[in-house]
């Protein structure tokens, strides 16, 4: 377990510019009638793991679950559903965080997984986010994270191996009072075990039709070479070009449907030098209620600054810092636009309401990381800071409307442990996000430009102004919402800089192209 690394790691990537088409390959529409029609697999596998603890080299347990076509055509992308990596720490790694003081922490995961096909070999980054976990007195810290993976496009027929390989968890541990350790995050590197069973084999997929009558092996094989056959550097030239393709899942959809809420600068909102617009949207759970609520598609308007650079003493890379602002934009108005949640207060009673995120100060967008000269390579950790008031605009408990008024809202903006409270004073959500990228390649994780996935905690402040005719409305808001330990998972998605815009990146009126899915 370490503090943030400098020099950052360099899983393979494929180039790629365009969205990934997020969908299993329908056999029947597309070979002859004799193939057999793709069905899911369902991946429970169970992996031992060596994490690198300041004790030294620990045993800890990883879980990974997902949903893969048993059969896949060449040339369609293949995409992993329902990821989802569970990873078991031992009880050391709970006695280094108690040591820092954490009582709860945030994880993200990041997984090399290889994808094989015969001697044509890829590799894919899966990654996933964790809702906060509180960390025990005593016993293993388990972390679940989840998340979108990229496809995999096959270019030749044979079974496509998919095997786990390297681990890394990045913590981000938080006091009880909900002020980050220092270090204000940690990295454990973990590698599969030398027992690990099938060498963390996760799942075969069979590509290509069925090989017919006459020949022998399993559906969507085609024949191995004999062991002792050697390829010549032709084959091996043309085995390259076969290898697996990867490509990233971005936060995206495709051009924004009837249903988008417009996402443009008008002449209220000019653009400027740096003007970018961008589409929003994720989730939020609220501890109190035990559930979670969908942020629905929202605009960004967002003013991207100059990128600073410290060079490094022998030049062989830069510290990078950029400060970028954004506001809000729902029909002229700094808000997400109202949305309705449903869930039981107190466990048991029937509760609907319709919420409102107003923006009431100013958007703040910090980038710092660092540039690699070497590697033509790219890290930023960004914090996206804002203060948001929740306002209730209508409420129904048990079929019962209750009339909270046109004022009923938390007293307060929404409130988030601040990592540098001198320089950013003030009540305000903090969301966070990594991104890395080779220049001129996919980015992955969050970056401005391209997007990706946000994750904070915040408390909800108790409520004020709610109820009319002397019916007083507050307590029962405060008791069944407000409090600390909310999580949020926000998905920005590519943005469309409106004054060099990209056919791919933009619409012909300027609006963002790409919509982003929430993810939990």
């Amino acid at each position: 377990m370490r503090g943030p690394r400098t020099t950052p790691r360099h899983p393979a990537r494929t180039r790629a510019r365009s969205a990934t088409t997020a969908a299993f390959v329908v056999l029947a529409a597309t070979l002859p009638a004799q193939a057999v029609a793709a069905g899911p697999q369902t991946v429970d596998t169970a992996l031992p793991y060596v994490c690198t603890l300041p004790s030294g080299p620990q045993p800890a347990s990883v879980r990974i679950s997902a949903t893969l076509p048993d059969r896949a055509a060449t040339g369609e992308p293949l995409q992993p559903q329902d990821v989802t990596t569970t990873v078991e720490l031992p009880e050391q790694a709970t006695a280094d965080l108690t040591a820092l003081g954490a009582a709860d922490t945030l994880a993200a995961t990041r997984l090399v997984v290889g994808v094989a096909q015969g001697d044509s070999t890829a590799e894919a980054t899966w990654r996933g986010t964790a809702a906060p976990v509180a960390v025990p007195p005593s016993g293993p810290l388990t972390l679940t994270a989840t998340g979108a993976v990229p496809s995999v496009t096959a270019g030749a027929t044979g079974d496509l191996r998919f095997t786990a390989g390297d681990l890394t968890v990045d913590l981000a541990p938080t006091t009880a009072d909900g002020a980050p350790t220092d270090p204000a995050s940690l990295t454990v590197e973990c590698a599969l075990a030398e027992d690990a069973p099938d060498g963390g084999l996760l799942a075969t997929v069979a590509v290509g039709e069925d090989p017919g009558p006459g020949t022998t092996g399993p559906p969507g094989t085609s024949p191995s070479p004999s062991p002792s056959a050697s390829p010549s550097p032709g084959e091996r030239e043309r085995q390259g070009e076969r290898a697996p393709r990867i490509t990233e899942t971005t936060p995206d959809g495709a051009t924004p449907a009837a249903s988008a809420p417009p996402c443009k600068h008008d002449e209220q909102n000019p653009p400027v030098q740096g003007s970018m617009a961008a589409y929003i949207t994720g989730y939020s759970n609220v501890r109190k209620l035990d559930g979670a609520s969908l942020i629905p598609l929202s605009c960004t308007l967002l003013v991207q600054g100059e990128l600073g650079l410290e060079f490094l003493p022998d030049f062989s890379g830069a510290n990078l810092t950029q400060f970028s602002t954004g506001k809000l934009h729902d029909e002229g108005r700094q808000r997400i636009p109202p949305f309705q949640a449903t869930f039981l207060t107190f466990g048991f009673t029937p509760t609907k309401a319709t919420m409102v995120l107003e923006q009431t100060g100013p958007m703040t967008i910090s980038s710092a990381g660092f540039y690699d000269f070497l590697q033509n390579f790219i890290s930023l950790d960004t914090h996206v800071r804002v203060p948001l008031v929740l306002r209730v605009t209508a409420l129904e408990v048990n079929g019962t409307p209750l009339d909270v008024g046109s004022d009923c809202r938390t007293e307060k903006p929404l409130t988030s442990a601040e990592p540098d409270p001198e320089q950013n004073p003030g009540d305000h959500l903090v969301l966070f996000g990594r991104g890395e990228q080779v220049v001129g390649e996919v980015a992955t994780g969050y970056l401005l430009s391209s997007g990706g996935p946000l994750t904070g905690e915040f408390a909800i402040p108790a409520f004020t102004g709610c109820g009319t005719g002397g019916e007083d409305l507050d307590p029962l808001l405060t008791a069944s919402v407000s409090g600390p330990g909310n999580y949020i998972k926000q998905i920005q998605g590519q943005t469309c800089a409106v004054l060099v815009p990209n056919p791919n990146e933009c619409t012909e009126d300027l609006q963002p192209l790409l919509i982003p899915v929430p993810e939990r």
